[in-house]
C-alpha cells in the first residue's frame, strides 16, 4: 500500500519540484551574472529579490484598495507587476554596487563579501522600516487573483495552477533572453570581455565600470522578476523571506556551475526536484521518523557534497584564463 502511495503522488511531486526549481533558477541567474564578472558572491541579492516581491505586493494592494484590481486582464496585470519589480530591483542593485561594492573594488575578496552581508542586513531592516511606516505591517499577503489559481489539466489526473505554468514560462524566457544577450549582442560581448580580463578590456576602450553596473542591473532585474513571481506563486512575504530561497539559489548556482548561465537553470531544477522529493517521500520512507522539515538539511547536504567532489558544478564553473 505504501508503494502505491509513493507512485500515486510521484507526478504531482515532479510538477511541484519543477516549479520550485524554476524559482530557484531565476534567483540563481542574478548570483551567476555578478560572479561571472566580478568573481564575487553578492549575498545582498536575496534582499534584491524580496524587494521585487514587495513591489509586486504593493502594486496589487494599491489596486485592490482603489477597486481597480480587475481593470486589467490578469496576464497584463502580471506583466505590469513583474516589469515594475524588475525596474525597482535593478535600480536598487546598481545603487548597492555603487555605494557598497565599487569603493572596495580591488580589495581582498573577503572585504566585499563582508560588505555584501552588511548590505543584506541593512536592506532587510530598511524594507521592514518602510513597510511599518507605510502599512504598519511588514508581513504582506498577495491579493487573490482567481485567474492565477485556475487549474489546467496537463496529463491524466494531473492539473497545475496557471500561476505555476507562468513561473515556468517566465523562467525559461528569462534564460533564453539572457543567454542571447550575453552571447549575441555587443554589450554582452563587452561584459564577457570584462569578465575575462578587466585591464585588457579597459585598454580596448570598454568602460569597465559601466559594464559592471550593467551586470548588477541585469542581475537585479532577474531577482526582481523572481520576487514578483514568487509572491504570486506562494502568496505571503516578509522582509526575511529572501534569506532561505536566496541561500538555496546560491546552492543551485554552485550546483550548476557558478558563473555559468545555463548551469544556474540546471542547478535550480536539480535542487528543486531533490528538495521536493525529500519533502514528499522522507516521511513515508522512514515511517514518520523524518518529515518535510528536514528538506533544508537535504538541500544543504547537496551543497557540501558538490563542494567536496565537484567544486566546479555540473556544467563547470566559468573561470578566467590568464595568458
Amino acid at each position: 500500500m505504501e508503494w502505491d502511495v509513493l507512485i500515486a503522488i510521484f507526478p504531482s511531486v515532479v510538477v511541484d519540484g519543477l516549479v520550485l526549481g524554476f524559482v530557484y533558477a531565476m534567483i540563481a541567474l542574478g548570483y551567476t551574472m555578478v560572479y561571472g564578472v566580478l568573481q564575487m558572491i553578492n549575498f545582498a541579492h536575496s534582499e534584491i529579490f524580496v524587494t521585487g516581491a514587495f513591489v509586486g505586493a504593493e502594486i496589487l494592494l494599491i489596486m485592490q484598495a482603489g477597486g481597480t484590481l480587475g481593470a486589467l486582464h490578469p496576464l497584463a496585470l502580471l506583466a505590469v507587476i513583474v516589469l515594475v519589480a524588475m525596474l525597482v530591483s535593478a535600480v536598487l542593485a546598481v545603487a548597492v554596487e555603487r555605494i557598497a561594492y565599487r569603493p572596495l573594488r580591488g580589495a581582498p575578496r573577503l572585504i566585499p563579501l563582508i560588505s555584501a552581508i552588511g548590505v543584506s542586513f541593512f536592506l532587510q531592516d530598511a524594507i521592514r522600516l518602510v513597510e511599518s511606516l507605510w502599512r504598519n505591517a511588514f508581513y504582506l499577503t498577495y491579493p487573490v487573483v482567481e485567474f492565477f489559481d485556475l487549474r489546467i489539466a496537463i496529463a491524466g489526473d494531473i492539473d497545475v495552477p496557471i500561476k505555476s505554468i507562468l513561473v515556468v514560462v517566465a523562467s525559461l524566457l528569462m534564460l533564453v533572453v539572457l543567454t542571447l544577450f550575453v552571447n549575441r549582442t555587443r554589450l554582452g560581448t563587452a561584459i564577457r570581455a570584462v569578465a575575462e580580463d578587466q585591464a585588457a578590456a579597459g585598454l580596448m576602450g570598454i568602460n569597465v565600470g559601466r559594464m559592471i553596473s550593467l551586470t548588477f542591473l541585469i542581475g537585479g532585474a532577474m531577482g526582481g522578476a523572481a520576487g514578483a513571481l514568487f509572491g504570486v506563486q506562494f502568496g505571503t512575504i516578509n522582509p526575511y523571506t529572501g534569506f532561505i530561497p536566496g541561500i538555496k539559489a546560491f546552492t543551485a548556482a554552485v550546483l550548476g556551475g557558478i558563473g555559468n548561465v545555463p548551469g544556474a537553470m540546471v542547478g535550480g531544477l536539480v535542487l528543486g526536484m531533490l528538495e521536493t522529493l525529500a519533502a514528499s517521500y522522507m516521511s513515508l520512507l522512514t515511517g514518520g521518523a523524518f518529515g518535510a522539515e528536514y528538506k533544508d538539511i537535504f538541500a544543504f547536504s547537496v551543497l557540501i557534497l558538490i563542494l567536496m567532489f565537484r567544486p566546479r558544478g555540473l556544467l563547470g564553473e566559468v573561470v578566467r584564463e590568464k595568458l
